[in-house]
């Protein structure tokens, strides 16, 4: 099963990194490829999906594995929601502090009728619109954690900074090479707006640009590779935190180590 918060969207298949058609005909894959992309779709919304499709693997008695790199939807599957596992959002941030306190406070009733807090407060307005746009409503459940009815085995693949760098450069080139500029076109031809959320990605969002003409097809991997590089350290430190992260090199081949681990964590 994908934890990824673009993954979920239709169509949109190059920047999300989707599994391959191959990949999808020998496993079947949960939570991807099923929200209309000029729609949104929220970690409440994730956390609900995912936890039904894990109760159907168990089941068939099949054991789940996630896999995937969106930081809230992982941490909010596996522990519950917490207020403080939701970043700041600096492109919301910045459109919302240009609204005054009755637009703001309009914009958050509309998201949540009852947020629980102080209604002439911009702060705090602005703080409860981004956690709801980013986890869905209600907002007063999101102040306490509901963990899942299992415990998780966590998993890190790591690297060196220069081997992930590489990796990230390489695909970034073929990202390119597979039409990404097309495949961004053709959303937006289709009705999806610029402002979609899927369309914020690594990867659409330099496409976009490439589109607009702000960067040539030369600079466009060069670009994406530098925000996939700052995202990989940020998630890099985001789970370093976790003490439950059980890490394994991707060279030479982890497979082994990490069934063994698998195992005896069982």
């Amino acid at each position: 099963m994908v934890a990824d918060s673009r993954q979920v969207y239709q169509r949109l298949d190059i920047a999300t990194n989707k599994p391959s058609p191959e990949q999808r005909e020998r496993v079947r894959y949960h939570m991807i490829d099923f929200v209309d992309p000029a729609s949104n779709f929220n970690a409440a919304e994730y956390v609900d999906g995912a936890r039904k499709a894990i109760a159907d693997i168990q089941a068939r008695g099949k054991q789940a594995i996630v896999e995937g790199g969106t930081m809230l939807y992982v941490d909010a599957l596996s522990d519950g929601f917490s207020l403080t596992g939701i970043p700041p959002n600096p492109s919301l941030r910045a459109e919302l502090e240009t609204l005054d306190v009755a637009a703001l406070r309009d914009r958050l009733l509309a998201l949540d009728p009852d947020p629980g807090v102080e209604l002439q407060n911009p702060v705090r307005m602005v703080r409860a619109i981004e956690i709801l746009e980013a986890a869905g409503p209600p907002l007063r459940r999101l102040r306490t954690r509901t963990a899942p009815p299992w415990d998780p085995v966590r998993i890190g693949l790591t690297a060196d900074l220069a081997v992930i760098d590489q990796r990230l450069d390489s695909r970034s080139r073929r990202q390119v090479e597979r039409g990404l500029v097309e495949e961004t076109q053709e959303a937006l031809d289709a009705g999806v707006p610029e402002s979609a959320y899927v369309l914020t990605g690594i990867g659409y969002a330099e496409a976009l640009e490439h589109i607009r003409g702000k960067l040539t097809l030369e600079e466009l991997p060069l670009a994406m590779a530098q925000s996939n590089r700052r995202y990989a350290r940020r998630q890099l430190r985001w789970w370093r935190r976790d003490q439950r992260v059980r890490w394994f090199d991707v060279e030479p081949n982890p497979l082994p180590g990490i069934l063994n681990y698998v195992r005896n964590a069982n």
